[in-house]
Formats: structure tokens, sequence, C-alpha cells
């Protein structure tokens, strides 16, 4: 390894000048940190980060080896851990430092560099990388200091997130500061605005001086994020919206500088200190623009799940938001546990594959830490809330890498391809505009340039999308569709194959429900089908009146067939025909459900399911787009079926979940965009393999990560309206491109032809972000009091 002096050229990991120079396959590193990173890639055949947008890494030259050993304390890990188990853990880490998308590429491949990282996720917009590791092959405190050895050092606290309160602090400040010397500047500039005679310029000299003291904390303190950001982006050669403000802030400044120190002029000061004051009040809406639209953070607002809860000796139903540490709760099979809690049950199974992606069940015991997300396996479990419902652990799971599907934000690709190119627009224009006023009026072209760099506003580009799915998501969860994400509504617009289900979804949770045999048993019978959420068991379990105690064993639930347990050293199955291993046929047009005990059958349940209220009209105004009807049942109900679909709905029976999944892929070969509405269990895998899949829920008690979204049972007769409401955004979106397109085109002229001040200039650029944030507003509303869904 050899150093050398050298003042030319440019470190090959980071882009900076270097002095001290570092050679290693030659190339140049300007410190040994950097040496050390490169190495890392070349030998794990990384060195395509460098490749991606010509972008450079974090320079390592100002770098501490920090000792992240306290990381391994149990207590710790206790607190930075939201999942632990022998085989699998899971962190989350906020990195500051992650900047640009090869910063995402580059921490996504962490596993490349750690064996023991089995999966890295990088969330870009909160700067925080989401890590699943293997504790017996590495350690937090490994992953802490790769992730410093390679210049993103993580930012961690054992008190919480602050929520970005610290930013919030931040610009409000800044804008203080920018507000006080904008105003005495202006002061200080009123014996020039009211003019002064030849014996008091001297005056105009000390309140330029004055002025000059006051805009320095202003540009240097108050526009340090602009002139920050467009410095980053220049030097890793990438052009953003800060650039062109940037030049303008410093062509203003330095100008002024310029006048005052030469005393040709009291320079621009008042206009300049004014600018940067409006631009923070036009980032402080946009900030406040932006918590508007992160619906996901409430989970009171869409997050529609509940749990049983012990009140009073009953079980109660309650939302989430209103569990505390100390409750006690009921977890039944296949259902998931909504916060961090302690196991009060002898012992039970609980997959943790939704949070983990393994699927093999982890026995717990009691007194044992079940964390949320994961989902209960077996007979129902008592479990005491140890920590409040986490939201953000939630929307990870129903947001998890496995469950998403391709094809998404189409409109905010284009958006954001759209605001990218308009800032180089915008720079080929000002350089035009300042040719032409050098040679037309030389005095006024500091001025126009200023005018065209802040007049400019590709912001609405940005915000037109999100905020006009977001308040259509808002509106859909009022009528209690609630999505998973904004994107849904996108896709959503583009069904035109619906597929349903029928028990659950077109027939209603009521029903008349005999009992047909030996009615000894309809205690046990009773107990068992209250494990399960399958609405069959709901309906079966509701309509017995007696009760047992005998304890039950061994329970299973195998979706589309039916349950069993062991009762008193026996075994209780109830459920099909074929999962009795009887050779029935139901000549009738009832739903039956049959029983055994100890392979004898004993009677079976006859079902008589009523249709969804209004359901009928529903698939009528649906004609087309109602596709197909799968049922796991028998054909015992096509006659009644073929009376509520139209003519052309295909009515398909006897299909597992398997079928159901395998027919929809079908669909989608053929070009459809299929919606599949379904049970959120039985039909977890048809609803993840269609385009959009929607859960009916009636007690809100299942969710499956696999839908796209919840709908409640009594508000599916709106689906046609909700469909026909998530057309209109495709229309709402392009008349807020077309509004944003005609502002930045009428201000660039008239800013171009000089009759525009700097000042007037950054007041009016937050109009085109307002305006746009207004008409999505009130289009989203106008569209939904149209369709009746407010």
């Amino acid at each position: 390894m050899t150093i050398e002096t050298c003042e030319q050229l440019k470190c090959y990991h980071c882009g900076e000048n270097c002095v001290d120079t570092f050679r290693k396959d030659d190339k140049v590193f300007c410190c040994l940190g950097c040496k050390t990173v490169y190495e890392i890639l070349n030998d794990n055949n990384l060195c395509d980060y460098y490749q991606l947008e010509n972008s450079h890494g974090v320079s390592m030259r100002s770098s501490a080896a920090a000792n992240f050993a306290y990381l391994d304390e149990s207590s710790v890990k206790a607190k930075l851990l939201s999942f632990d188990s022998a085989e699998v853990s899971r962190v989350s880490f906020t990195v500051p430092a992650i900047h640009c998308i090869s910063c995402v590429w580059l921490l996504e491949k962490l596993q490349s560099l750690d064996s023991g990282i089995v999966h890295a996720e990088v969330v870009f917009t909160q700067k925080v990388i989401n890590i699943t590791f293997n504790p017996d092959r590495t350690s937090l405190s490994k992953i802490a200091a790769l992730l410093s050895s390679l210049g993103y050092t993580p930012n961690i606290t054992l008190e919480g997130k602050s929520g970005g309160s610290k930013a919030d602090r931040s610009l409000i400040f800044k804008l203080a500061i920018a507000g006080f010397g904008f105003a005495n500047i202006m002061l200080f500039s009123f014996p020039e605005y009211l003019g002064i005679s030849k014996s008091e310029e001297h005056l105009i000299r000390i309140f330029s001086w004055l002025n000059f003291a006051i805009a320095i904390p202003v540009f240097a303190f108050s526009a340090s994020d602009y002139l920050l950001q467009a410095f980053r982006s220049f030097r890793l050669r990438q052009i953003n919206i800060d650039i062109p403000i940037a030049v303008g802030l410093i062509a203003l400044f330095f100008r002024s500088a310029y006048d005052i120190i030469s005393h040709t002029g009291p320079g621009y000061l008042d206009s300049l200190t004014g600018l940067i004051f409006f631009l923070l009040i036009g980032r402080w809406f946009q900030s406040k623009t932006y918590e508007a639209l992160a619906f996901d953070r409430d989970y009171k607002s869409y997050f529609p799940l509940a749990v049983h809860r012990l009140q009073e000796g009953n079980w109660i139903p309650v939302l989430l938001n209103s569990l505390k540490p100390g409750d006690r709760i009921q977890i039944r099979n296949m259902e998931i546990i909504p916060a961090d809690s302690t196991l009060d049950t002898e012992q039970t199974l609980i997959d943790y594959s939704f949070v983990t992606g393994e699927s093999k069940p982890v026995e717990v015991k009691r007194g044992a830490l079940a964390y949320a997300g994961g989902r209960i396996i077996g007979a129902p479990t008592e479990l005491v809330v140890v920590k409040h419902t986490s939201q953000s652990q939630l929307t990870s799971l129903w947001n998890n890498q496995s469950f998403n599907k391709t094809g998404t934000g189409r409109f905010q690709q284009i958006m954001d391809r759209a605001a990218r190119r308009f800032t180089w627009v915008v720079l080929v224009l000002a350089l035009a505009t300042s040719v032409f006023w050098f040679f037309h009026e030389p005095a006024s072209m500091w001025l126009v340039i200023t005018s065209v760099l802040m007049v400019a506003c590709p912001c609405a580009l940005a915000l037109a999308t999100p905020f006009t799915l977001g308040a259509m998501v808002r509106v859909l969860g009022g009528k209690e569709l609630y999505l998973k994400n904004a994107e849904v509504i996108e896709r959503m617009g583009t069904v035109d194959a619906i597929v349903f289900d029928k028990t659950g979804t077109i027939t209603t949770g009521d029903a008349e429900v005999k009992f047909i045999g030996d009615e000894k048993l309809l205690g046990k019978i009773r107990k068992l089908c209250s494990y399960s959420t399958h609405p069959l068991s709901l309906q079966i379990s509701n309509s017995i009146n007696v009760s047992a105690q005998s304890a039950i064993t061994n329970f299973e639930e195998r979706p589309g067939l039916g349950i069993e347990g062991i009762v008193d050293g026996k075994v209780l199955k109830v459920g099909s025909a074929a999962f009795n291993d009887l050779h029935l046929s139901n000549e009738g047009t009832e739903k039956r459900v049959y029983v055994t005990h100890d392979v004898e059958c004993i009677g079976y349940f006859s079902i008589e399911t009523s249709p969804r209220k209004n359901i009928k009209g529903l698939l009528r105004r649906l004609h087309s787009k109602c596709h197909t009807m799968l049922s796991g049942d028998g054909d015992s109900d096509r006659e009644r079926m073929k009376d509520l679909f139209p003519e052309h709905t295909k009515l398909i029976f006897n299909q597992s979940p398997q079928d159901k999944m395998n027919y929809i892929h079908q669909l989608q070969l053929a070009g459809k965009k299929v919606m599949m509405i379904g049970d959120g269990l039985n039909d977890a895998g048809a609803l993840k393999q269609a385009d959009v899949g929607i859960a009916v829920s009636d007690n809100k008690g299942i969710f499956s990560p696999a839908c796209d979204g919840i709908i409640s049972g009594d508000q599916l007769r709106y689906i046609d309206r909700m469909l026909q409401f998530t057309r209109y955004s495709s229309l709402i979106l392009k008349i807020g491109f077309t509004i944003s397109f005609l502002y930045n085109a009428v201000a660039l002229s008239v800013a171009a032809s000089g009759h525009l001040t700097p000042l007037i200039a950054a007041i009016i650029m937050p109009i085109s972000s307002i305006s746009v944030v207004a008409f999505s507003t009130l289009a989203v509303r106008y569209t939904a009091r149209k369709l009746k869904l407010n």
C-alpha cells in the first residue's frame, strides 16, 4: 500500500477530492475506510453499486469505528428487536446517510456481505432499513458494525422513535430566522424605498451593511437545506429541483454582496430573505400535506381488526386501539396476535410466516413472549398484552414483500419522471433568459433569472398522485373498505373480471341451522366449532345452546374441508362428507356439515344459508364484470345461485383453495384484471394471486396479509360504486397534471418576460401545490358525493 500526495484525483468510492491516496486494483481512494468498503464490495461481486446512476458511496474519511458490543446485551436487544427467536430475529435501524437509489441497492444486498442476514429491506422515505437475520450466525453488533463500515452508521436510540419532531423543529427554527431577517431588512430598507437626500447617502451604506449582516445567517442557516441538497445532487451528478433554487439564491446573495462591498448599490437582500422566508413556508405547507397523506400512521382510521378481551368474566370483541398493557385477550385459530403479549395458556403453536417467511409453526409455552403478527394455530389461546398495539409492525406485516404485487404505481412513476425532466427544462430556460436579458437590459438580468428559477414548481407533480389516491383511500375507509395502501386504488380502477366466493361472501352469516342425529355430543361439538373462525363453524357454534367442560386437544383445521380434535380420547370431526370419509351425495338444497365421533357418523347439520341483503342487485349492476363464482361446497345450491348471478356468470363448485388460485391465474393469462372477493382464510391463495384481493369480514376478527383490502360484510353491496369511484382516479390525476403544467407554463413565461419579481415568484410558487391539493380534495369529495359514498 502506498500513500502519495495528490490534489487532482477523486476517490473511486465517494467521489471526493483526495490529498492522501490509497490504491487498490489501479483505483484511488481518499482514505483507508473507502478502500475497505471497495474491497468488501469487490470480494462479494457487488461493484455494480458504482454504476447505478453514476453515484458514489458515503465518504468514510470522518467515520470512526464505533463500538456496538452493547447491542448484544439482552436488555438492549429486547428494546430493539421487533421479533426474536432461536432461528430468526428482526430489527429496524434508522440510517440518516441513505440518500439515493444506490444506497438502497447496496443496503438491500447486505445478505451478500453477511451470511447471517436473511433479508434487508429499505424504506427510503423514512431512511429506515428492516433487517431479518439468523441470531446463530450473526448478531446485532456485527450488523451495526457492517452498516457503519459501509458508511451507513445507524442512528440507535433506546427511547423509541421521535416521529420526525426534530426535523419539524428545525424547519420552524429556520422559518423563524428567515422571518426575523426579512422583517428587519425590510425595515432598514424603508429609507431607500421612500427616497433619501444626497446629504444622507451615508445612511444607505450603513443600512446596507446592517442588511448584509442580517442576511448572512438567513442565507447560511435558513437556506442550508436547499444549498446542501443541491450540492449533494451536483456532486452525485443528479439533478433535482433544489439546484435551480440554490443557483438563484447564490446569485442573489453574491450579487448583493458585490453591490454593497463595491458601493454600487444596496443589493437585493430584501428580495433574498423574503424569497427564503416564503420558500420555507411552502416547504412547511408541503410537509403538513405529506403528514396528512400518511394514513398508514393511524391504524384507528383503517385497520379494522378486533380481538376478544376479557371483561367482567365475558369475552367481548373490541377494536385494537382500545387494547392496553395488562389486558387479557383470546386469539382463536388462524387469528393474528395484535400486540406483543405473554402466553397465559399451557402451550400453543404460533405461525410467524407473515413476519419471518418461515412456515414452520413455533411451539410457545406459558409465560413466553408472543410477538405481534404471529398467527395462532390450534385451540384458542389466552394472552396478556405487554405492549401497546404496534401499528408499524402490523402495517409492515400487511405490506410484507411476500404479498406485494407487481406493476403498481404507474401514475407515480410517470409523475416522478416528469418532475425530474422538468428541472432540466427550467435550467435551460434560465440560461436562455439570461442570454436575452444580458443584451437587452443587463441591470435586470439577475432578478429575471432568479424569478425564473424560483417560480418553477414541479412539486405539484409529486403531490398529485399520493394526495389524490390517499384521499380516495380515506373515502373508501369511511365506507368500511380498508385498503392496505394507495396503490390498490390504481389496480381497482382497471378491474374487468370479479370472482366471488360463496360461503360468507354471497351468503350471510345468518343461517337456519338444524342438527339431525345423536344430540348427546352437541356441547362438545359447540366447543370444537368455537375454536374455528370459519363462517360455517361460527354458525354451528352459535346455534347450539348446551355446553361441555371436556378438554379438546390436537385441534386441527383443514381449509375448505373441516375441523377435528380429540375429546375424551376420541376423535371428533366436523366438516364435509369427504373430510369425514363418507361417500354421500347431498340431494337437498341445504348445506350439510357432517359429524363423526371415533369414525362413526353421528349426524349432520343442515344449514340453510341466505343471500346477503341486496346482493342480487349488486351482482346485476356489476353485470359483465361479474365473471365467476367459485365455491368449495357441492353444487346443491346451484339453482339458487343461478337466480342471483347474471346468466353469463360461471358457477363452479367443489373447488379447493388451490383450485381457486389456479383458476384466477388462468384468467390473468387470458388478459383479465381480476378482483377476488372472499374470506381471508380459505381464500388466502386466491386473494394473493388476484390483481386485487378483497377479504369480506363480518366480525372484523379475521385478517390475512395476502389480501389488498378488508370490507365489512354490510358494505359489500356498495362494491360497484367503489369500483366506479376508483376509475375516476385516472381522470382526476390527469386534470391535476394539467393544472400543474398550465401554472408552470404561464408562470415561467411571465417570469422570463421580466414582469415578475423574485419575491412575488417565491410567494406564488406554492400556489401550484395548493391548487392541485385543493382540486384533488374537492374532486374526490364531489365524486364520492355523486356516487353516494360520502
